[in-house]
């Protein structure tokens, strides 16, 4: 299982403690993302592959607005690093209009030209 910890005498405000593989900042190193939390690799960003993750932390967000994408309309709030303001090419979703979309509220859209690798990964 991992653990959150939550600081404000480090670089960043969470750490994924106990965690096997992390995702981090590219820009910064900040903790975003477990790699148990990763729901799904076949996404695209605003402009290349991204993945769908349901738990990140260093993450902030913008307003929120309705978009329609091809998977129908959604209101989404692009993302940014919550420790260096870099935006993250990706977004939460905020609310899903289509049933068959529900599952994705609340998850996070992240580029993965913004991630990198840490802890444990061969």
């Amino acid at each position: 299982m991992c653990e959150v910890k939550m600081t404000r005498f480090k670089s960043f405000q969470a750490y994924l403690l106990l965690c096997h593989r992390i995702y981090s900042c590219t820009h910064c190193s900040a903790h975003k993302a477990n790699h148990d939390e990763l729901l799904s690799k076949p996404f695209q960003g605003s402009q290349r592959g991204a993945c769908l993750f349901n738990l990140v932390v260093n993450m902030g967000c913008g307003p929120a607005e309705k978009q329609v994408s091809q998977t129908g309309w959604h209101t989404v709030a692009d993302i940014y690093c919550e420790n260096c303001k870099t935006t993250l090419g990706g977004w939460k979703y905020e609310h899903a209009f289509e049933n068959n979309q529900k599952s994705k509220e609340d998850k996070y859209i992240i580029q993965l030209a913004h991630m990198i690798k840490n802890n444990g990964w061969d």
